[in-house]
C-alpha cells in the first residue's frame, strides 16, 4: 500500500490527541534549532506541528515551504501547538521536495497585483483555503434553501442572442459565423420555465462586459436566480432576505473557525434575520441629503450613495420602487404610481451595497411590447420573450443575487477579487 494511503485527515488526528498516527500534507512554516526541526503541516482540514529530532531526518532541514510529506509518529498533547496536540516524528514516509517557494511575507503584506499573478498557488494560503471553504457552504446553502422552499433548479444557456441587462455590457462571440453572447442574466429563460415548473431556480456563471474596476465588480460572476409564478414585488423580497438569512445563519453554524482564521466579526452576520429593513427609493433620497450627498429624484443610486445609506443600517435593507429610467424594461410600473417600478435591490450592511436586484416582470403583451418600445430597443429582438405573454400569462417575479457579493461581505473581504478562485476582470484573464 502507498504510505500516503495509510495517513488520516488531520482534523481527526487532532481530535483524538493520542496515540499513534500518520499525517500527510504541505509544509506550512518551519523552523530548525539545535536538536529539532519544528514544522507546521497542513492538509485541507487543518494543521498539526511536527517535531523531529534533527540528528535523525536531516533531510527535513531541506524541506522548502510546500514541500509535500507523509509521516508517521507518536501523538503528544502540548498547549502551546496548534490545535494543542503535536506529532513526535518517528519516521518520514514520502516526500516530494519543492522549490524554494516564490510568496513570501512581504508580498502577503503588501497584497499587491502579485497575488493574482500567482494566484494558481496563493490558494494554498490558509486564508485562501477558509475563504473557500466559506464559498462552499454559501453555494451548497443556495441550494438548500431552494429545493427545501419548493423551487425546482434548472439549467440555462450561456449563449444569448437578446439582451437583458443592456447591449453594451456583452460579450461578442463568433459561433459559426454568427454573433452571439455570452449571457448577463438567465432570467428570460426562468420566465420561460415558470409556465412549466412555477418555481425555478439557477446557480450559474454570468458576465458582464463593464470597464469596472470597482471593489465589487467582474467580469465573469456567479449568479443565484429565481423566478416564480402568481408572486409579486414583494414575494420575490421575501424570498430574498430569507435565502440571504439562511446563507448566513449555515456559515455561522458550519464555519466558525474559518471566519475566526479570517479575523470577521460577526454582529452584522448575527442580525441579518427577515425581515430586512424596508426603505423606498424616496425615503434613501431624504436619508442620503440628510447625510449632505447631493443627489436627486431620478438619480441613480450608484456604490458611493449605497455605501452612505447602508451605514445608517444594522442589518440589510430592501430598497424598493425605482423611477423607471433605472430599471430594465421587463420591470413591471406601479399601477398606482406608473413613474416608479414594482423593483427592488436588497443591499447588505456595512457599506458592502447591492447584491441583489429583482422585482416583479411585465406580465401583460401590450404593456411589455410598448415599453420595449420606449427604451428604445427592437420589439423583434425580443420575440419569443414577448410570446410568453401571448399564452396564458401570470404575474410574476424573480431576482438575481450575487454569490460572490454575498461572500465577499459574509467574509468580510476588502475586494471581490479576494473571494473568488480566479478572478476575471477588466484587467485579468490569468491564470
Amino acid at each position: 500500500m502507498e504510505p500516503y494511503k495509510k495517513a488520516e485527515p488531520i482534523a481527526e488526528v487532532l481530535k483524538r490527541g493520542e496515540g499513534r498516527a500518520t499525517v500527510r500534507g504541505w509544509v506550512h512554516r518551519k523552523r530548525v534549532l539545535k536538536e529539532k526541526i519544528f514544522i507546521l503541516l497542513r492538509d485541507s482540514t487543518g494543521v498539526v506541528q511536527l517535531v523531529l529530532p534533527r540528528d535523525r531526518f536531516r533531510e527535513a532541514e531541506d524541506l522548502n515551504l510546500e514541500s509535500s510529506l507523509v509521516v508517521t509518529g507518536s501523538l503528544v498533547r502540548e498547549p502551546r501547538a496548534p490545535g494543542g496536540v503535536e506529532l513526535h516524528v518517528e519516521s518520514i514516509d514520502w516526500a516530494y521536495r519543492g522549490e524554494p517557494y516564490p510568496i513570501n511575507e512581504d508580498a502577503v503584506a503588501a497584497d499587491s497585483e502579485y497575488l493574482l499573478d500567482v494566484r494558481h498557488l496563493w490558494v494554498r494560503s490558509r486564508k485562501m483555503q477558509a475563504v473557500l471553504k466559506i464559498r462552499h457552504t454559501v453555494f451548497g446553502a443556495i441550494h438548500e434553501y431552494f429545493r427545501r422552499s419548493g423551487f425546482y433548479e434548472v439549467h440555462t444557456p450561456m449563449f444569448i442572442t437578446a439582451a437583458v441587462e443592456g447591449g453594451a455590457t456583452l460579450f461578442k462571440v463568433d459561433y459559426f459565423g454568427q454573433p452571439v453572447y455570452l449571457t448577463q442574466s438567465s432570467q428570460f429563460y426562468l420566465e420561460v420555465l415558470i409556465y412549466s415548473l412555477e418555481k425555478v431556480y439557477v446557480v450559474a456563471p454570468s458576465f458582464r462586459a463593464e470597464p469596472s474596476r470597482t471593489r465589487r465588480h467582474l467580469t465573469e460572476f456567479w449568479h443565484a436566480e429565481m423566478e416564480m409564478a402568481w408572486a409579486g414585488m414583494e414575494d420575490a423580497a421575501r424570498v430574498g432576505e430569507e435565502v440571504i438569512s439562511y446563507v448566513v445563519e449555515k456559515v455561522l453554524e458550519e464555519r466558525q473557525d474559518e471566519l475566526k482564521l479570517l479575523g470577521r466579526k460577526t454582529e452584522y452576520l448575527e442580525r441579518a434575520k427577515p425581515p430586512f429593513y424596508r426603505v423606498s427609493y424616496d425615503e434613501a433620497v431624504e436619508i442620503l441629503r440628510r447625510r449632505g450627498v447631493s443627489i436627486n429624484w431620478g438619480d441613480d443610486i450608484g456604490a458611493d450613495e449605497e455605501r452612505a445609506l447602508t451605514l445608517e443600517f444594522d442589518k440589510p435593507l430592501v430598497l424598493y420602487g425605482f423611477p423607471e429610467k433605472l430599471k430594465a424594461f421587463y420591470h413591471r410600473n406601479d399601477p398606482r404610481r406608473p413613474e416608479v417600478t414594482l423593483s427592488f435591490d436588497v443591499l447588505l450592511p456595512e457599506g458592502y451595497g447591492e447584491v441583489i436586484g429583482g422585482g416583479e416582470r411585465i406580465y401583460d403583451e401590450r404593456e411589455l411590447v410598448d415599453k420595449i418600445k420606449r427604451f428604445g430597443l427592437d420589439p423583434r429582438d425580443y420575440w419569443w420573450y414577448i410570446d410568453l405573454r401571448r399564452y396564458g400569462s401570470v404575474p410574476h417575479s424573480g431576482f438575481g443575487l450575487g454569490v460572490d457579493r454575498l461572500t465577499m461581505w459574509i467574509t468580510g473581504a476588502d475586494h471581490i477579487r479576494d473571494v473568488v478562485p480566479f478572478p476575471r476582470d477588466v484587467r485579468r484573464t490569468t491564470p
